[in-house]
């Protein structure tokens, strides 16, 4: 029986993960959880699922949890998620932390040579080269929870990438998909996922199309693919998760129902699969659709591209960087939806950041961008 640790348990991602694991105790012993500051719902998942550890973010109340629960032992901020993702007796970490949070974790998984289940889209985003080289040298295999990514790994699983043609990300379209005129879109509009139930920072990158472009960046150093052979096909039915094209035309890909306890399950369950209740049947489906995206729309998909192109220059960093702080603008209604293209193409013309292949300097690095494009923003936008 292998211990496993889920990062932000309180969120999609972990929840569901959590879910899984209550079907696999025969093989899993949750050791720990971690979750920042939704103390409310990290207690109904202590009672129901009882770690041993439990991690809780900076501002959440740390005494109430000791109270409550006098046998677990409690850790907080990130000294503390590092401290139990560096126990020894911890076999296999489930990173579905949001944001440059999840860096170090993935950090200290690989360093020390821990399974990773990894949905922290920033960690290879941000320092793509940095963690791919780590697992190589550490024989550590990172296993994606992303559902097109996991599409991807479970076409590929046991074949060797001679053969590849290319890589094919489906992308749902967001809410967005055939609307011309953005400038009066709401926030309620771009929470209006049509087929996904995800986090609000994921939800608006959907809505945009960056969530796209940041997985043609994870998928580079996922699969060892040059960014000419990653393409991105609009499904919006989201059935069709992702495909592989061979070399001799034949294209395979995954399909299923939109729920993300599916590719969760694989991650912690391959090679065998679960006997889950996420049943599709095609003859209802009766018909999948297939675009090539509006790239003059979305213009998110060509800087993703841009930045993969110029790899030394790390403008990936400046895209997470700048999205992070304009998606974060627009949740508090402080600017409109049109904004986040505005903020993130200024973002990449004028700032630059050399890369770096010291994890601790990328994370500094990428709170000073934060900064400096909030100070953009209000001097370009007034937000």
């Amino acid at each position: 029986m292998e211990s496993i640790v889920v990062l932000g348990s309180t969120g999609s991602i972990g929840s569901n993960t959590l879910d899984i694991l209550s079907r696999m105790k025969n093989r899993y012993k949750l050791l720990g959880i971690s979750f920042n500051n939704n103390t409310k719902k990290a207690i109904k998942q202590i009672e129901m699922y009882k770690p041993i550890f439990v991690c809780c973010g900076k501002n959440a109340d740390i005494n109430l949890l000791k109270n409550k629960f006098k046998n677990i032992r409690f850790l907080q901020g990130e000294e503390g998620i590092v401290e139990m993702i560096s126990m020894k007796d911890v076999d296999f970490v489930v990173n579905a932390l949001v944001g440059t949070s999840g860096l170090l974790p993935t950090y200290y998984t690989l360093k020390n040579k821990k399974k990773l289940a990894l949905a922290n889209k920033e960690s290879l985003v941000i320092a793509g080269k940095i963690f791919s080289d780590m697992a190589k040298e550490n024989s550590i295999e990172i296993i994606p929870i992303d559902s097109e990514h996991s599409a991807i790994y479970q076409c590929l699983e046991g074949r060797k990438g001679e053969d590849v043609d290319s890589i094919i990300i489906t992308a749902s379209g967001g809410p967005f998909l055939h609307r011309e005129n953005f400038e009066n879109i709401t926030l309620e509009d771009a929470l209006n996922h049509p087929n996904w139930s995800m986090g609000n920072k994921i939800t608006i990158d959907s809505a945009t199309m960056m969530n796209k472009g940041f997985e043609i960046i994870e998928a580079k150093w996922l699969f060892n693919v040059g960014y000419d052979r990653i393409k991105v096909v609009v499904h919006k039915e989201s059935i069709l998760h992702s495909a592989v094209e061979f070399a001799d035309g034949s294209i395979m890909a995954q399909l299923g129902a939109h729920d993300m306890r599916i590719p969760i399950s694989y991650a912690l369950s391959k090679p065998r699969r679960l006997n889950l209740e996420f049943k599709i049947n095609l003859a209802d489906i009766a018909a999948l659709h297939f675009e090539n995206p509006d790239f003059e729309r979305f213009s998110t998909l060509n800087l993703a591209y841009g930045a993969l192109k110029k790899e030394d220059k790390n403008l990936s960093l400046i895209l997470n960087a700048a999205d992070e702080v304009a998606v974060s603008y627009f949740l508090n209604k402080k600017i409109k939806f049109t904004d986040i293209f505005k903020i993130l193409k200024y973002s990449y013309a004028k700032f630059e950041n050399n890369l770096n292949s010291d994890i601790f300097a990328l994370k500094e690095e990428t709170k000073k961008i934060k900064k400096e494009v909030s100070l953009l923003i209000k001097k370009e936008i007034g937000g």
